[in-house]
Protein backbone atom coordinates (compact mmCIF):
# COMPACT_ATOMS: atom_id res chain seq x y z
CA UNK A 1 0.00 0.00 0.00
CA UNK A 2 2.75 2.34 0.62
CA UNK A 3 4.29 1.56 -2.02
CA UNK A 4 1.31 2.28 -4.22
CA UNK A 5 1.42 6.22 -2.55
CA UNK A 6 4.72 7.05 -3.33
CA UNK A 7 3.62 5.46 -6.86
CA UNK A 8 0.76 8.32 -7.03
CA UNK A 9 2.98 11.08 -5.26
CA UNK A 10 5.61 10.60 -8.11
CA UNK A 11 3.42 10.76 -10.76
CA UNK A 12 1.58 13.78 -9.36
CA UNK A 13 5.28 15.42 -8.58
CA UNK A 14 6.12 15.37 -12.42
CA UNK A 15 2.63 15.69 -13.73
CA UNK A 16 2.71 18.87 -11.35
CA UNK A 17 4.36 21.44 -13.92
CA UNK A 18 2.11 20.56 -16.70
CA UNK A 19 -0.90 21.36 -14.45
CA UNK A 20 0.30 24.74 -13.57
CA UNK A 21 1.35 25.82 -16.88
CA UNK A 22 -2.48 24.48 -18.05
CA UNK A 23 -3.91 26.37 -15.54
CA UNK A 24 -1.83 29.38 -16.74
CA UNK A 25 -2.84 28.83 -20.32
CA UNK A 26 -6.77 28.41 -19.11
CA UNK A 27 -6.52 31.79 -17.14
CA UNK A 28 -4.87 33.69 -19.99
CA UNK A 29 -7.18 32.42 -22.66
CA UNK A 30 -9.38 35.35 -24.21
CA UNK A 31 -12.66 34.25 -24.85
CA UNK A 32 -14.59 37.33 -26.33
CA UNK A 33 -11.07 38.12 -27.91
CA UNK A 34 -11.12 35.28 -30.46
CA UNK A 35 -14.40 36.46 -31.71
CA UNK A 36 -13.60 39.99 -32.35
CA UNK A 37 -10.28 39.34 -34.25
CA UNK A 38 -12.10 37.13 -37.19
CA UNK A 39 -13.17 40.70 -38.22
CA UNK A 40 -11.69 43.03 -40.77
CA UNK A 41 -13.32 45.68 -39.64
CA UNK A 42 -15.78 47.05 -37.12
CA UNK A 43 -17.80 50.40 -36.25
CA UNK A 44 -18.82 52.11 -33.16
CA UNK A 45 -19.26 55.03 -31.39
CA UNK A 46 -17.09 57.73 -29.25
CA UNK A 47 -17.68 60.07 -25.93
CA UNK A 48 -14.99 62.50 -25.45
CA UNK A 49 -14.00 65.14 -23.04
CA UNK A 50 -11.37 68.19 -23.93
CA UNK A 51 -9.11 70.36 -23.21
CA UNK A 52 -8.47 72.50 -25.59
CA UNK A 53 -6.31 75.85 -26.17
CA UNK A 54 -3.65 77.84 -27.56
CA UNK A 55 0.11 78.03 -27.84
CA UNK A 56 1.32 81.45 -28.48
CA UNK A 57 4.43 82.12 -30.17
CA UNK A 58 4.73 86.35 -29.39
CA UNK A 59 5.89 89.23 -31.88
CA UNK A 60 9.31 90.20 -31.42
CA UNK A 61 8.57 93.73 -31.66
CA UNK A 62 5.03 95.36 -30.87
CA UNK A 63 3.85 97.70 -32.95
CA UNK A 64 3.03 101.26 -30.93
CA UNK A 65 -0.17 102.16 -29.27
CA UNK A 66 -1.49 98.57 -28.42
CA UNK A 67 -2.82 98.58 -25.12
CA UNK A 68 -1.91 95.02 -24.07
CA UNK A 69 1.60 93.99 -23.60
CA UNK A 70 1.42 89.90 -23.48
CA UNK A 71 -1.16 87.57 -23.57
CA UNK A 72 -1.46 83.70 -22.93
CA UNK A 73 -4.13 81.10 -23.71
CA UNK A 74 -6.04 79.68 -21.50
CA UNK A 75 -7.54 75.38 -21.69
CA UNK A 76 -10.97 75.00 -21.13
CA UNK A 77 -13.32 72.42 -21.20
CA UNK A 78 -15.58 70.70 -24.01
CA UNK A 79 -17.08 67.87 -25.68
CA UNK A 80 -16.32 65.68 -29.00
CA UNK A 81 -18.89 62.99 -30.65
CA UNK A 82 -17.03 60.64 -33.21
CA UNK A 83 -17.80 57.67 -35.46
CA UNK A 84 -15.31 54.84 -35.36
CA UNK A 85 -14.42 52.88 -38.55
CA UNK A 86 -11.42 50.56 -37.44
CA UNK A 87 -9.53 48.62 -40.24
CA UNK A 88 -7.17 45.99 -39.47
CA UNK A 89 -4.31 46.19 -42.05
CA UNK A 90 -2.15 43.38 -39.25
CA UNK A 91 -2.75 41.39 -36.03
CA UNK A 92 -1.15 44.10 -34.36
CA UNK A 93 -1.75 46.83 -36.36
CA UNK A 94 -5.31 48.89 -37.32
CA UNK A 95 -5.71 51.93 -39.18
CA UNK A 96 -8.77 54.45 -37.65
CA UNK A 97 -11.36 56.79 -39.28
CA UNK A 98 -12.75 58.88 -36.61
CA UNK A 99 -14.96 61.80 -38.27
CA UNK A 100 -16.05 63.87 -35.25
CA UNK A 101 -17.95 66.91 -33.90
CA UNK A 102 -16.14 69.07 -31.04
CA UNK A 103 -17.62 71.86 -29.05
CA UNK A 104 -14.23 73.83 -27.63
CA UNK A 105 -13.89 76.86 -25.63
CA UNK A 106 -10.20 78.22 -25.75
CA UNK A 107 -9.38 81.66 -23.79
CA UNK A 108 -6.56 84.45 -24.87
CA UNK A 109 -5.82 86.17 -21.65
CA UNK A 110 -4.75 89.63 -21.89
CA UNK A 111 -2.16 91.77 -19.82
CA UNK A 112 -2.76 95.62 -20.05
CA UNK A 113 0.28 98.10 -20.38
CA UNK A 114 -1.81 100.07 -18.07
CA UNK A 115 -2.39 98.97 -14.14
CA UNK A 116 -5.36 96.91 -13.73
CA UNK A 117 -6.59 93.35 -14.29
CA UNK A 118 -6.10 91.31 -17.38
CA UNK A 119 -8.78 90.95 -19.95
CA UNK A 120 -9.87 87.31 -21.13
CA UNK A 121 -12.05 87.05 -24.58
CA UNK A 122 -13.34 83.38 -24.67
CA UNK A 123 -13.16 81.77 -28.03
CA UNK A 124 -16.26 79.15 -28.82
CA UNK A 125 -15.44 76.70 -31.55
CA UNK A 126 -17.82 73.72 -33.40
CA UNK A 127 -15.39 71.58 -35.54
CA UNK A 128 -16.10 69.42 -37.67
CA UNK A 129 -12.69 66.92 -37.30
CA UNK A 130 -11.39 64.15 -39.73
CA UNK A 131 -8.98 62.07 -37.54
CA UNK A 132 -6.67 59.26 -39.45
CA UNK A 133 -4.82 57.49 -36.79
CA UNK A 134 -2.58 53.91 -36.92
CA UNK A 135 -2.92 52.53 -33.75
CA UNK A 136 -0.69 50.00 -32.35
CA UNK A 137 -2.13 46.87 -30.01
CA UNK A 138 -0.23 44.24 -27.81
CA UNK A 139 -0.52 40.65 -27.85
CA UNK A 140 -3.86 40.19 -25.83
CA UNK A 141 -4.35 38.98 -22.20
CA UNK A 142 -7.48 37.46 -21.07
CA UNK A 143 -9.79 39.92 -22.68
CA UNK A 144 -7.32 42.85 -22.62
CA UNK A 145 -4.78 44.82 -24.81
CA UNK A 146 -3.19 47.94 -24.31
CA UNK A 147 -2.09 50.24 -27.10
CA UNK A 148 -0.60 53.65 -28.73
CA UNK A 149 -1.42 55.13 -31.66
CA UNK A 150 -0.26 58.27 -33.74
CA UNK A 151 -1.77 60.10 -36.59
CA UNK A 152 -3.27 63.53 -38.24
CA UNK A 153 -6.18 65.60 -37.98
CA UNK A 154 -7.96 67.82 -40.19
CA UNK A 155 -10.35 70.39 -38.63
CA UNK A 156 -12.85 72.88 -40.01
CA UNK A 157 -14.00 75.87 -37.14
CA UNK A 158 -17.46 76.29 -38.52
CA UNK A 159 -17.94 79.04 -35.91
CA UNK A 160 -14.26 81.23 -36.91
CA UNK A 161 -14.27 84.56 -37.09
CA UNK A 162 -12.20 84.76 -40.27
CA UNK A 163 -15.18 86.24 -42.45
CA UNK A 164 -16.35 88.48 -39.52
CA UNK A 165 -17.02 92.25 -40.16
CA UNK A 166 -13.36 94.03 -39.47
CA UNK A 167 -15.30 97.19 -38.62
CA UNK A 168 -16.80 95.24 -35.39
CA UNK A 169 -14.13 93.10 -34.46
CA UNK A 170 -10.67 94.40 -32.33
CA UNK A 171 -8.66 91.49 -31.76
CA UNK A 172 -7.78 88.53 -33.49
CA UNK A 173 -9.30 86.46 -36.34
CA UNK A 174 -8.50 82.94 -36.62
CA UNK A 175 -8.34 80.53 -39.79
CA UNK A 176 -10.84 78.30 -39.73
CA UNK A 177 -8.85 75.53 -40.94
CA UNK A 178 -6.13 73.32 -38.52
CA UNK A 179 -4.05 70.42 -39.23
CA UNK A 180 -2.84 68.90 -36.56
CA UNK A 181 -0.48 65.55 -35.15
CA UNK A 182 -1.68 63.52 -32.28
CA UNK A 183 -0.48 60.88 -30.10
CA UNK A 184 -1.78 58.76 -27.44
CA UNK A 185 -2.61 55.40 -25.89
CA UNK A 186 -5.10 53.49 -23.75
CA UNK A 187 -6.64 49.97 -23.32
CA UNK A 188 -9.03 47.97 -25.14
CA UNK A 189 -11.65 45.74 -22.86
CA UNK A 190 -12.95 42.84 -24.86
CA UNK A 191 -16.52 42.58 -23.58
CA UNK A 192 -19.15 39.54 -24.51
CA UNK A 193 -21.08 42.12 -27.41
CA UNK A 194 -18.62 45.27 -27.66
CA UNK A 195 -15.58 46.52 -27.13
CA UNK A 196 -14.94 49.14 -24.47
CA UNK A 197 -11.64 51.39 -24.62
CA UNK A 198 -10.77 54.57 -22.42
CA UNK A 199 -8.16 56.33 -24.38
CA UNK A 200 -6.17 59.38 -23.78
CA UNK A 201 -4.98 61.19 -26.69
CA UNK A 202 -2.78 64.36 -27.16
CA UNK A 203 -2.93 67.04 -30.43
CA UNK A 204 -1.19 69.64 -31.16
CA UNK A 205 -1.37 71.94 -34.02
CA UNK A 206 0.79 72.84 -37.07
CA UNK A 207 -0.29 74.87 -39.14
CA UNK A 208 -0.75 78.50 -37.66
CA UNK A 209 -3.88 80.20 -37.04
CA UNK A 210 -3.88 83.54 -37.42
CA UNK A 211 -5.01 85.60 -39.71
CA UNK A 212 -2.81 88.83 -39.34
CA UNK A 213 -3.89 91.73 -39.68
CA UNK A 214 -2.15 95.12 -38.75
CA UNK A 215 -5.16 97.29 -38.38
CA UNK A 216 -6.03 95.02 -35.35
CA UNK A 217 -3.34 96.55 -33.00
CA UNK A 218 -4.04 94.09 -29.98
CA UNK A 219 -3.71 91.01 -32.71
CA UNK A 220 -0.22 92.32 -33.52
CA UNK A 221 1.39 90.68 -30.23
CA UNK A 222 0.81 87.64 -31.86
CA UNK A 223 3.72 86.34 -34.23
CA UNK A 224 1.95 82.53 -34.60
CA UNK A 225 -0.59 80.91 -32.70
CA UNK A 226 -0.79 77.05 -32.91
CA UNK A 227 -4.02 74.84 -31.62
CA UNK A 228 -3.24 71.95 -28.58
CA UNK A 229 -5.78 69.70 -26.71
CA UNK A 230 -5.88 66.79 -24.47
CA UNK A 231 -8.84 64.64 -25.33
CA UNK A 232 -10.22 61.63 -22.59
CA UNK A 233 -12.10 59.31 -24.97
CA UNK A 234 -14.98 56.49 -24.36
CA UNK A 235 -14.75 54.03 -27.34
CA UNK A 236 -18.08 51.90 -28.05
CA UNK A 237 -17.07 49.31 -30.57
CA UNK A 238 -18.24 45.86 -32.18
Amino acid sequence: MLHLHWRKITILALLWPFVIEADAQFRQRSYNYEGFRRKDHYFGLTLGYNQSGFKIEHARKLQPGGSYRINEGLANSGITLSMVTNFKIGEYVDYRLLPSISLAYRTLSYTPTAPGPNKEFKIESVFGEIPMIVRFTSAPYKDLRVFMLSGVKYSYDFASNSRSDKTRFDLIRISPHDFQVEVGLGIQFYLPFFIFSPEIKFSHGISNLLIYDNKLIESTLIDKLYSRSITFSLHFEG
